[in-house]
């Protein structure tokens, strides 16, 4: 019996019509979109990229008009590097916010394939790209996580030791001061180690100026760290001495000659005064500070032209000033040379994802102050896309207007306690307290408050209870509980005085005054907000470099001796650098051109290698040349390390040396 394949003839004969695509493209169950121009203006959508974006209709917009999110989120940034660059992107498993017409904001994660589209003579006029949503599978992995957390544990004894340094080593926390607001991040290269060269630092200063400090050294692990803590110590001390920058520069650079792991590294310390807003800061070796107005245009304050640590020993200052509402960022190199960014690219990337973050523009509704926000999620933003190959530090402070004291009163009865203790908490929190400090300030407000209503009015006389709290100029607290009653003794009981004892435990400093006129209880407790240890999955899935290999081409035809070095100069290969140097100078004695035009990426380590290079060579006299082209990335580091190099070809054109 023959089979009736009529049905499928008349399939087959629609193959390839008009409305056989666009039914097919039409209930293709995953986001289809075709762009056009450089604006990425939409010429087609499924109905799937329709419902992702809200609209019934999102042809004929531009993704910035249909998907504005799309720019504050770096999704844009995306699609124009697909457009210059002709070749295909992809993103895996990013975060987004996607608001729709009717108010509604949906939180999911996503994969991105981008891929250019061309016209006849092979010129890119359009992206093609499919999205598909992945929040199951990542959050299947979350579970998956979850259900391994036993062999986490095990696996984290081995490196608790580790990671119990670094945090010992870095400050656990930021003052919280009345006319400044600090917040910090910190993310290891390795996260198996938890340990880096990286350091910050936020001190007030007790004239009610902060100095704000952060360091890199070259290298990872626990030396690092180790010499890390020296130099940190060092910059310390001599800041709170007396707040003078020079000299705590001076200090620390002493202790590079002395110590060789500490020289070639690098320090950005600023001191600002919040009553004014005048800054003074030093980059040495150091990406420069950069500085977000308050009304969201971002600069960049200029370098000042010191060294790295164990260079000249010079260390010029520059000045520059804060409005109210201006936020101040010290960035490490981590952040900046990131894999497959240019150095300018990146520094641009970085003020635009900064400029987003302050204004709150990117990922809404996190519940952060501006300076935690702008920390965590312009690391998330900018490192999710390329991945970090260096530790990424981050310290912002933001100045403004001093908060009002908090005085309260309420009647005496015991029914008071619990919105006496709330009113000091929510105070608390407005100034971005840490959760130990809150919960220990409520809990001595409680007990001060009880002791007041037991003590002072006895059997139930009317009268009431003052609350009072004041941010000093050092970051300490003072709150006051104050009643008019004349104290009474209480027959002794097995908890009597326990609350007073509890109060002197978990505060600083504990103060009874009492008079004809009343009991004055006061509390001081130096506060805190969280600097944040970070993890790679707080930013996104890592991204998988490729393997790092630097080449150092000899150039026989040039007029003297000469090579080219090609690849990035990192951590991993600063060894083999090092070697090659001095077998090729003759260990300083034979004129070399060293040209760096090839150099994708200059970290630190490199730094310190070219650094001990050139003073072999100024012992010897031999002649050692770093030529890197203007605008390269080897320039720009050179240039911010104040590293004598020349920017013309010393076999070629003449140009600028440095």
């Amino acid at each position: 019996m023959a089979a009736d394949l009529s049905g499928g003839r008349e399939e087959l004969d629609n193959a390839g019509d008009a409305g056989t695509v666009h039914r097919v493209f039409e209930e293709m169950p995953i986001s289809l979109i075709a762009l056009e121009g450089p604006e990425h203006r939409i010429v087609a959508a499924n109905a799937v990229a329709r419902r992702l974006g809200g609209r019934a209709n999102p042809v004929g917009g531009t993704v910035a008009e249909v998907f504005p999110a799309a720019i504050t989120q770096q999704v844009v940034e995306l699609y124009d590097r697909a457009y210059r660059t002709g070749t295909e992107q992809t993103a895996r498993e990013w975060r987004l916010q996607v608001e729709h017409d009717d108010g509604t904001r949906l939180e999911n994660y996503y994969d991105f394939v981008v891929t250019p589209r061309r016209d006849e003579s092979g010129a890119v006029i359009g992206l093609s790209l499919y999205t598909v949503e992945v929040t199951a599978r990542v959050r299947e992995r979350e579970a998956e996580r979850q259900r391994a957390e036993l062999a986490e544990r095990r696996y984290a004894r081995a490196r608790d030791v580790v990671v119990a340094m670094q945090l010992e080593l870095l400050p656990g926390g930021m003052p919280v001061l009345p006319r400044v607001r600090a917040a910090a991040g910190y993310l290891p290269a390795d996260a198996d180690t938890a340990a880096g060269g990286d350091w910050f630092d936020a001190l007030a200063l007790g004239d009610g100026r902060v100095a704000l400090v952060l360091g890199d050294v070259a290298g990872h692990g626990v030396a690092a760290s180790a010499t890390m803590g020296q130099l940190r110590a060092v910059v310390q001390d001599r800041l709170l001495d007396g707040g003078d920058l020079t000299a705590a520069l001076a200090a620390a650079d002493r202790l590079a000659g002395r110590l060789p792991a500490a020289r070639g590294a690098t320090i950005c310390v600023a001191v600002l005064d919040p009553a004014d807003g005048s800054l003074v800061y030093c980059t040495a070796g150091h990406p420069p500070p950069l500085l977000v107005g308050a009304g969201g245009s971002s600069r960049y304050l200029p370098a000042t032209g010191a060294g790295p640590l164990g260079g000249d020993g010079r260390f010029p200052l520059g000045t520059d000033r804060l409005g109210i509402g201006d936020l101040l960022m010290l960035v490490s190199d981590g952040l900046i040379e990131r894999p497959g960014r240019e150095y300018t690219e990146s520094l641009v990337e970085l003020a635009t994802v900064a400029e987003d973050t302050a204004s709150d523009r990117a990922l809404r509704g996190s519940g952060l102050t501006t300076v935690q926000r702008v920390c965590m999620q312009t690391l998330e933003l900018l490192l999710r896309a390329t991945g970090h190959a260096d530790d990424v530090t981050m310290l912002a402070v933001q100045r403004v207007a001093p908060p009002e004291p908090l005085r309260r009163s309420f009647p005496a009865t015991l029914s008071m306690i619990g919105p006496a203790n709330m009113a000091v908490g929510e105070w608390l929190r407005e100034l971005g307290a840490a959760d130990k400090d809150v919960t220990a300030l409520r809990h001595a407000v409680s007990e001060l408050v009880t002791n007041s209503v037991q003590h002072a009015y006895r059997g139930g006389a009317a009268g009431r209870v003052r609350v009072s709290a004041d941010l000093d100029a050092t970051g300490e607290v003072l709150v006051e509980v104050a009643d008019d009653g004349a104290w009474h003794e209480h027959p002794p009981a097995p908890s009597g005085g326990l609350g007073l004892i509890l109060v002197e435990q978990m505060v600083h400093q504990l103060r009874l005054r009492r008079s004809h006129a009343g009991t004055t209880a006061e509390v001081r407790q130096r506060v805190t907000t969280p600097a944040r240890l970070l993890l790679a999955e707080r930013v996104g899935p890592p991204v998988a470099a490729e393997p790092e290999m630097l080449l150092v081409l000899d150039q026989p035809s040039a007029p003297g001796p000469r090579v080219r070095l090609d690849g990035p100069v990192t951590l991993a290969t600063a060894d083999f650098l090092a070697k090659e140097l001095q077998r090729l100078t003759r260990n300083g004695t034979r004129p070399l051109v060293v040209d760096l035009t090839g150099v994708t990426l200059l970290a630190s380590a490199g730094v310190v290698v070219f650094q001990h290079a050139l003073r072999r060579d100024a012992d010897q006299d031999g002649g050692l040349v770093l030529y890197a082209p203007a605008g390269s990335p080897a320039q720009h580091v050179l240039a911010l390390s104040a590293m004598p190099h020349t920017t013309a070809d010393p076999h070629g054109r003449p140009g600028v040396t440095t």
